[in-house]
């Protein structure tokens, strides 16, 4: 890692990309580092730690905040460290978040982005989420076009940073709200009444017959 410009092998970078691209958790692990024990390794140690996480951004740009661990496993240091790392992924993959939470904080993101300023343009009128593993969110959207890269990596990038959902990757749907056409009014037939039928029947005049003698 410190000599060469590039710190993970190409079979290494196939695999996290796969990783994420299946929208799976993804935890980083740098063994060896006992390799670089010693104040004689201190700046080339400070100098791997930095390099690593910017390498990894660099090569998965569209999941930010991917955990890494640095690890000895001669020396058994670090294994609870990827342990907790890989728990903490785990939870972060199957959170669910409640329609009324997002649509709290959809109002807030809303305030502080250039929406505000777009009269015409698309904006997000609620957002809800639809499924876990990984998390999964419908952005329903009022306007003539759809969000553009820039505001769906927007609203991910706010998701992950307000509800501690980073080194996931986070999926985000787009639905478009239909506008309301102006009709004619529709005139409603009237209704029929059904009339009950009243009885035919007249109770017979029974008289009692005399018998003449």
């Amino acid at each position: 890692i410190a000599k060469k410009k590039s710190s993970m092998r190409h079979s290494e970078i196939a695999l996290a990309r796969h990783v994420t691209e299946e929208g799976r958790g993804l935890v980083v692990v740098v063994n060896k580092m006992d390799l670089l024990k010693g104040k004689e390794n201190a700046k080339l140690r400070e100098r791997v730690m930095d390099a690593v996480p910017e390498e990894v951004q660099k090569i998965l740009p569209q999941v930010t905040g991917i955990p890494i661990v640095f690890i000895s496993a001669l020396e058994g240091k670090g294994r609870a460290a990827v342990m907790r790392k890989v728990i903490e992924s785990y939870d972060k993959w199957c959170v669910r978040l409640s329609t009324a939470r997002l649509n709290r904080w959809l109002r807030k993101v809303m305030a502080r982005h250039s929406w505000k300023d777009q009269a015409q343009g698309p904006r997000v009128k609620y957002l809800t989420q639809v499924k876990a593993r990984p998390p999964t969110f419908v952005a329903f959207v009022a306007g003539s076009t759809e969000l553009s890269d820039t505001d769906l990596r927007f609203l991910t990038n706010s998701l992950k940073e307000d509800f501690n959902l980073g080194g996931i990757p986070l999926r985000i749907l787009q639905r478009t709200i239909e506008r309301k056409r102006k009709d004619s009014p529709k005139i409603s037939s009237p209704k029929k009444v059904k009339l009950s039928k009243a009885s035919s029947t007249v109770p017979s005049d029974k008289r009692d017959s005399v018998s003449s003698l």
